[in-house]
This record gives structure tokens, sequence and C-alpha cells, in this order.
């Protein structure tokens, strides 16, 4: 079991690395794990709560009205984070939800992080955020930006509804659009459309964009399906031969998980995982504080991992 941990590790980060199952050391056929070794702190999420006023079913996060798996982040909860994430470098905060604006102190977490660091929010652009654009106004006069990455599954309005809910496309368009008039950077995110070229998506995504008024251009992202939480997707196994073999000490570190973390809420305490993608599983939970988290190596045990492998995937949009 030892000759599967690729580095040695303080006392703090070995007791957190105890308490780990076998699972993130070795493979089914009991081939050793492939790891991510942190170089520094450059982007720090938050989660902002697992509550959204939608339900999409394919919802990584499983998110629905009032759902409390991951429970609403307070500034209170916050703000040590940021506070020792600044000692330690960091370049960006990044809240994700659920839908952030949900979060009753969405707009004071962005008014605190912004006196000090760029910040990036992802939301559905739908009632919750359209009810704050009036106290979204001020956050253009703090030192940094705030960039905005809307949600929009597809780009034809009856295949995004029909997850989302009737009227969603339209209501998340105009969202999109009230932000960018503002003066706000945006994006948007989309599921992978497997069954078309992508030369063919890009196209349509760029005439809805043009046909809203914004820039044809504007910037996206697409992730391919992630599952809901706690599903045993079948996906590869990522060996330490197959980070040797296929992946460059560059590409490694190209990892969210190599640069950042996310301080989630469960249970009334906070913790620090090691990225966007694997709250739903505890052995992720690094440590109480960021300086820890930062010791212990990464297992790509979970399934989500595999997206990171084979498509560098990434929800990070911070410039590198």
């Amino acid at each position: 079991m030892e000759d599967a941990k690729v580095v040695s590790m303080s006392n703090a980060a070995l007791s957190e690395e105890r308490v780990r199952s076998t699972a993130w050391y070795v493979t089914p056929d009991d081939k050793p794990r492939g790891f991510i070794h942190s170089h520094a702190l450059e982007e720090l999420w938050f989660h902002t709560g697992t509550a959204c006023n939608l339900a999409c079913p394919f919802c990584l996060e499983g998110s629905k009205p009032g759902d409390n798996r991951l429970q609403l982040m307070r500034f209170e909860d916050a703000k040590p984070f940021m506070d020792e994430a600044l000692t330690l470098g960091v370049r960006q905060f990044s809240f994700t939800g659920g839908e952030p604006f949900i979060n009753k102190d969405m707009i004071r977490l962005l008014e605190y992080a912004l006196q000090h660091r760029p910040c990036m929010v992802l939301t559905n652009a739908t009632e919750p955020l359209l009810k704050r654009l009036p106290q979204l106004q001020s956050l253009l006069e703090l030192p940094h930006s705030v960039h905005f990455r809307v949600s929009l599954d597809h780009f034809l309005a009856d295949q995004h509804d029909k997850d989302r809910g009737e009227g969603m496309f339209s209501m998340a368009l105009d969202g999109l659009c009230a932000l960018h008039d503002m003066g706000f950077s945006v994006s948007v995110a989309n599921q992978m459309i497997p069954d078309l070229p992508a030369d063919k998506v890009a196209k349509c995504f760029s005439e809805v964009f043009r046909g809203a008024g914004l820039p044809a251009d504007l910037p996206r992202i697409e992730f391919p399906d992630f599952h809901p939480p706690g599903i045993e997707a079948l996906a590869p196994q990522i060996t330490q031969s197959c980070m040797v073999d296929y992946q460059t000490e560059a590409t490694r570190r190209e990892f969210m998980c190599a640069f950042s973390r996310m301080v989630v809420k469960s249970e009334n305490a906070c913790g620090v995982y090691a990225c966007t993608l694997v709250d739903d599983d505890v052995d992720y939970r690094l440590g109480a504080t960021l300086a820890e988290s930062l010791q212990v190596p990464v297992s790509l045990k979970h399934h989500r991992c595999y997206s990171c492998f084979q498509y560098g995937a990434s929800c990070s949009e911070m410039k590198r």
C-alpha cells in the first residue's frame, strides 16, 4: 500500500491520508493509482450550496429547490478561507452551486472577494440572478472584475428547456444579455452535443448569440456528461503508468487539482476538497485548511477524473 503513495507528506497530511479508502491508492486490479501533486493555489472555488431554483436531472451536483446535500455557504464561513488564500498567493476566487444567487450572502461574498482578486460566478442566469441585477451594478465599481458563466445547454430552446423547464432558454438568454449590457464579462457553458460536428455546434451557437445582440464569438466552454453525484459510472482506471505514458509534467500541471481547491459546507462544517467535480466523495476532503490540503497528493480514482484525463476538461477559465 505504501508503494502507491507518490511523495512523502507532512504529519497533518498523513493523518488525512490514513482515513481514506483503499481505492484511493490502488485500482480494482491492484495497480497503483495515478496522482496529481499540487504546485500552487491559483484559484479557490466556493460551493455556495446545492440549493437551486431548477431541478435538472443531469445536474452533476444533484441540485434542486431546497436541496441541502451541501449547505449554503455564508460570508462568515467563506471569509477565513479567502483570507488564507490571499496569504498563499491565490489569483482568483470562483463560485459555483446549485444556483449561487439563491444564497442570500452572494453579493456580500463578491463584494469582499472583489476587493482583493478577480472572480468568476457560474449561474443559470434565470430568476434568482434577474432579481439581483440592481445589486450587481455596484460590483462594477470595485477594484477587481467579476466574470459570469451562464449555462446554456443547447442552441435550440426546446432542447435546453427539455430538462430545465419551459421558458428557461429565453430567460437564461435574457440574463446573459443583461449581464453583458451592464458591462460584465460573460461566457457560456454547454454540454457536449456528440451527434453534431463541433464546427456546426459553434456556428449554431454563434447565430443564437448574434440574434440576441451578443458578440458572435462569445467564449463558450463544453463539458462531457459528468453524471449525477454518487453514480458509479464506468470509466477507465487511471494508473501511475497512465500519468507517465500519456501525460507530461506540463500537462499534469494543467489538471485543476494541481492549482485549485474548493471549499464546501456540509454538516455545519467547512472542508477543502480537491476540485469542483468530486464533492460527492469524502475521500477528496483534503483538510480543514487550504495549506493542509495542498500537502495531499490527489488520487485520480473518481470517474469524473477521466474526463480531465481524456478531454482536458476543466471548470476553470482563469488565464494561466
